[in-house]
């Protein structure tokens, strides 16, 4: 912990204000002078890495940590800037200057900071936390029929959709399987002689029937279940992460990246090459996504259907499945008001030349919220906790069980069958901090755990096929940034009132780069959401001053990213040890992109662009000549990204078990079937022949439409015979 400390303490000292001459606010001046160890960072980082965070390297972390605590592994580690002018010379790292620190690393409440680097926090359109904890209290979202009683429409309005079918397998078991029965389920209780036996898939606690079980209730599997649940079968759905009604969101970063986004929002690949965010709650990703709701696009249709023999995808059924999707989600393409950051995009295209596109969304045109990251909070953007799940619970045949994990596949070879048949799903539970086993009994069983879990789930249930895992495609992300101040000084756009972190996240895109009329491999220009912890994070270090200047311009620095169709790929050998591996192609393509995001921004108006390198490079635009800006703008846009100077991120994963037409170069067939095991499917991200190249949330529900039919078509063969 000393050392933690002296680490947390050199990347966020305490330092003096930076006197220009003006007024400076006191909550600027409180900012300067709070250091991370003052704000408790090193206990919550401690806390971290000894209870939830998941990487290869930590190991690392954790002997560098302990060589820093002593004077020989300082030594070691940083070498002479370690050492001391009086004797004995060496020193812990604690005890090294700060000003040497920094050269050696150079290479709930309301927060103190907020108010300095003008963030409102948690949208303040949000009601009082305290009346949402204490109605949360009084109501709770999973319960019995017998307790449900009869909820009014606020309710509703409050804690979502879904508070009818989602049931809490914490509460006493035969509360559970009474519950079960009554919502149409056979659940037997398997009573055990008192023994310190553990439960185990032989001996599970509690057996459930039904007729489909889904892993995973994202935008793949909250489709296939809603399709299946109206169409009168009964269906079950195990998510792993929790649910989180509108009224218990906090719409903080800390909070929802721990609660609601996969490894507690710490994902990396094995590397450290890049960053990697993916939802794990009910709805999966489309509950914190961005609302961009891009139709699959015509030539990655053709590639998939004459390069990869894929006839799916040139289909009457795959186009219906598009309008579909679409016209469940309530896709549009209006806004009254575009927020900050892609005003500056559409403004710089618009400047330039270049094309820019309005980005389809599932939220309606008067969405103005850039919180839609850390959830939505009156349920107006549309994903499958809002419609695909409502179609579930309404239908009166499906029932949700949140913080369950899918252990494997159940499946079994029948005489004189080439391959196994599954008939159901092994899951696990905590209650009371001991590990509950249960089973479900299934007709079919439809994997949607996304494309980081599915793989592990399909390989801990014995399936064989070496493309299971492989082929792991990320569309990697690398930005730049401009600083528009709002002082009397600057220009008057965007207007002051406008924040980097308000307004629709995702309205704006452009194509310049995007090569869709050739190969199709490119990359598209978009905006992200970035709030003030991943905006910290993502920024380069370049002392303790430096960086608390550059927060202090956070909620006028707008940020604008390059995003390359990957022809690159990976590995995933479990959910926390991913390998990946930029193609040379992919890296030029961002770096074409890059070139073209500094120039929008500086066309935009930004008086300083920059970008991630971490020599934190910037240039005032409007104090250079033409030639020092062409200079900066080549310079900064050609260096390497596949080197970890420069952090890559990835919200989209996809093709970690490829559709096909051969097992020996895919995972399932063209039915969204596992080559493997007979009625066992999967429906997520996943599936994904390629990349894709944009957002992948309505191909992904448009193919899970499809599968839908396929197992329709099963489970109607099966009631006939």
């Amino acid at each position: 912990m000393e050392s933690l400390t002296a680490l947390c303490d050199t990347f966020l000292p305490s330092v003096s204000t930076p006197n220009d001459g003006g007024h400076i606010d006191n909550s600027v001046v409180k900012f300067f002078r709070t250091s991370a160890s003052t704000a408790g960072t090193p206990e919550r980082l401690g806390g971290l890495m000894s209870e939830r965070m998941q990487h290869p390297k930590l190991i690392l972390f954790r002997i560098t940590l302990w060589l820093l605590s002593t004077w020989i592994g300082t030594f070691i580690v940083c070498g002479r800037a370690s050492l001391s002018s009086h004797f004995p010379y060496f020193q812990k790292f604690c005890k090294v200057s700060l000003q040497k620190r920094e050269e050696i690393v150079n290479e709930k409440d309301e927060n103190v900071s907020w108010q300095a680097i003008d963030y409102c926090g948690p949208d303040p359109d949000l009601e009082d936390k305290a009346t949402k904890r204490e109605t949360s209290k009084e109501m709770g979202y999973q319960t019995s029929d017998n307790q449900r009683g009869v909820l009014d429409a606020s309710v509703e309005e409050g804690f979502g959709p879904l508070y009818k079918g989602l049931l809490n397998l914490k509460q006493p078991q035969k509360i559970v399987a009474e519950t079960l029965r009554q919502s149409g389920f056979p659940a037997s209780v398997c009573h055990r002689k008192r023994t310190r036996a553990i439960p185990n898939v032989l001996n599970p606690s509690l057996v459930i029937k039904c007729d489909a079980v889904v892993v995973g209730s994202g935008s793949g599997g909250g489709v296939i279940a809603g399709i299946l649940a109206k169409a009168g079968y009964q269906v079950l759905v195990l998510e792993k992460g929790n649910y989180h009604a509108r009224k218990n969101l906090s719409l903080l970063e800390g909070p929802t990246l721990d609660q609601m986004y996969l490894g507690n929002g710490l994902l990396a690949t094995a590397d450290m090459g890049a960053v990697i965010l993916a939802g794990s709650t009910v709805g999966g990703g489309s509950t914190i996504n961005w609302s961009a709701s891009i139709r699959t696009p015509e030539h990655v249709l053709h590639e998939w259907s004459k390069y990869h023999e894929l006839e799916l995808f040139q289909s009457k059924l795959y186009k219906e499945a598009l309008d579909v999707v679409c016209h469940r989600m309530g896709v549009q393409s209006d806004i009254h008001d575009e927020g900050f950051n892609n005003m500056v995009l559409r403004k710089g295209c618009q400047e330039l030349g270049y094309p820019i596109n309005t980005i389809p969304r599932n939220s309606p045109p008067d969405h103005y919220c850039g919180w839609c990251c850390l959830g939505c909070k009156d349920g107006k953007k549309k994903g499958t906790s809002e419609t695909w799940l409502v179609d579930l619970v309404n239908s009166g045949n499906g029932v949700i069980l949140p913080q369950c994990e899918a252990i494997k596949v159940l499946h079994k070879r029948k005489k004189g069958r080439d391959r196994s048949t599954a008939t159901g799903v092994a899951f696990e539970f905590e209650h009371e901090g001991i590990k509950q086993i249960c089973v479900v009994e299934s007709e079919v069983t439809i994997a949607a755990c996304g494309a980081l879990c599915t793989p592990a789930f399909l390989k801990k249930s014995g399936l064989k096929n070496p493309n299971i895992g492989k082929n792991l495609h990320l569309h990697p992300v690398t930005m730049a940034w401009g600083y528009f101040p709002d002082t009397q000084f600057s220009s008057t756009w965007p207007e002051s009132e406008k924040k980097s972190y308000e307004g629709g996240i995702m309205t704006a895109m452009s194509t310049v780069v995007g090569n869709f009329k050739g190969s199709g491999y490119g990359a598209v220009i978009q905006t992200p959401s970035l709030h003030p912890g991943m905006f910290s994070v993502l920024m380069p270090w370049v002392s303790g001053t430096d960086i608390k200047e550059r927060m202090c311009k956070f909620s006028r620095t707008a940020h604008v990213f390059a995003l390359a169709r990957d022809k690159g790929s990976g590995e995933l050998n479990s959910t926390s040890s991913i390998s990946y591996k930029m193609d040379e192609c992919d890296e030029q393509n961002l770096q074409k992109g890059l070139e073209k995001v500094l120039r929008i921004l500086a066309a935009a108006g930004a008086e300083e662009i920059g970008t991630h390198h971490c020599k934190g490079k910037t240039l005032k635009v409007k104090e250079v000549s033409y030639h020092e800006y062409e200079r900066f703008v080549k310079e900064e846009s050609s260096r390497g990204l596949r080197d970890l100077s420069t952090p890559i991120c990835s919200a989209h994963q996809m093709g970690s078990c490829r559709m096909g037409v051969d097992p020996k170069v895919s995972a399932v067939n063209p039915l969204g079937e596992t080559w493997e095991v007979e009625g066992l499917y999967v429906a997520d991200s996943s599936v994904f022949p390629t990349a894709l190249g944009v957002n992948p949330m309505v191909t992904v529900q448009a193919i899970a439409y499809c599968t839908a039919q396929s197992v329709l078509d099963v489970l109607g063969r099966k009631e006939r015979y």
